[in-house]
């Protein structure tokens, strides 16, 4: 069953943060993992989104999402997006 990172993203450091998403996409693909959504305009339909970016990712299960977050080749990453970017991060199943 596929899961989803669901990402509200307040960025605060855009050339850092730029580094990070020139680096991010290739460990995502080598984990199974796609983006669905990355960053494009929005729209509330009804009440108020957090943040000004969102990021939605697609794995093909929660085992593999959670190899992908917890892996060597992210952590690294995880601090360069954590010293850009004020971010909340959410694992989801799909059905």
């Amino acid at each position: 069953m596929a899961a989803y990172v669901i990402a509200q993203v307040e960025v605060t450091n855009s050339e850092m943060f730029a580094q990070y998403a020139a680096q991010v996409p290739a460990v995502i693909e080598q984990y199974g993992g796609r983006y669905l959504v990355r960053g494009g305009k929005k729209q509330e339909l009804e009440g108020e989104w957090p943040a000004s970016r969102v990021v939605i990712l697609e794995f093909p299960s929660m085992e593999q999402l959670l190899r992908f977050y917890h892996s060597p080749e992210y952590a690294p990453l995880i601090e360069l997006r954590q010293q850009a970017a004020r971010t909340v991060l959410s694992a989801i199943e799909g059905v």
